[in-house]
């Protein structure tokens, strides 16, 4: 009796312990953050790319609300696909925090940086515990860990030419989706390409950042191409040259 009394308790503890850690790891995959706020002030202020800035002015202290969310926020605790919501929704944030620093006397984030900082190194964003700058969430956490060529028409650097700024924050539970739509409408907007015979001009983020997509440009462009486009460059597959398009800074305001 006594043996079978310390293999039951045994047995009990051990499916207790076993019981907890699954609930701490399910807790530590699956938490979500709460972007409300920020869903709102997108929905009310963006429509089609362009970024209502006076209007996010007179709501700079509901975005000032949810930076702080984003502030408490413990990455390592998120999903792998909430947490890549979770560095561009903040990327996409500090960024507009960062032209409030200067609106209305901005024309371009540019003329928020000097001779020797550019504005993505200024180290605004505050997570965990940390701040850090922009260039730091895009090129040491974004592109790195990730290594999904999509992030680049994700994350909005306030430039005309900057692929669009969503209407709505990314969400790890359809962050495929978003991704893929994000990246489609870039690539089939008439304003993002340019055809001329076998000559295909295109955003200038594949000349700076060719490397992520594996330095096939032209593949990657077809794959995300759809109707008349994508049968135009099927039947000149062989023959076309990839060029690239001047890239606009000026502010994307409404």
């Amino acid at each position: 009796m006594k043996i079978k009394r310390h293999l039951f308790v045994f047995l009990l503890s051990f499916y207790m312990v076993a019981a907890t850690t699954a609930l701490q790891s399910f807790a530590s995959t699956e938490t979500a953050v709460d972007n409300g706020l920020y869903g709102e002030l997108l929905k009310k202020y963006v429509r089609i790319g362009k970024v209502d800035y006076a209007g996010f002015k007179t709501d700079e202290a509901k975005l000032d609300r949810y930076l702080n969310i984003l502030e408490h926020v413990e990455p390592d605790k998120l999903s792998p696909d909430e947490q890549f919501a979770f560095y561009v929704n903040a990327y996409n944030a500090w960024t507009i925090k960062l032209i409030l620093s200067g609106y209305p006397g901005v024309a371009s984030i540019k003329d928020l940086g000097s001779l020797i900082k550019s504005p993505w190194k200024k180290k605004i964003v505050r997570i965990d515990g940390e701040i850090i700058s922009l260039d730091h969430v895009e090129h040491e956490i974004l592109r790195p860990r990730y290594k999904d060529p999509r992030v680049h028409f994700a994350i909005n650097c306030a430039a005309k030419s900057c692929p669009p700024l969503r209407s709505e924050p990314f969400s790890g539970d359809i962050l495929d989706k978003q991704l893929d739509d994000s990246t489609r409408s870039f690539i089939n907007d008439q304003k993002s390409y340019r055809l001329e015979d076998n000559a295909l001009y295109v955003s200038r983020i594949f000349k700076w950042f060719s490397e992520d997509f594996n330095d096939d440009i032209f593949g990657f462009f077809l794959k995300y191409a759809t109707g008349d486009l994508k049968k135009v460059l099927d039947a000149k597959s062989d023959r076309i040259s990839v060029k690239y398009l001047p890239y606009d800074w000026s502010l994307n305001g409404a």
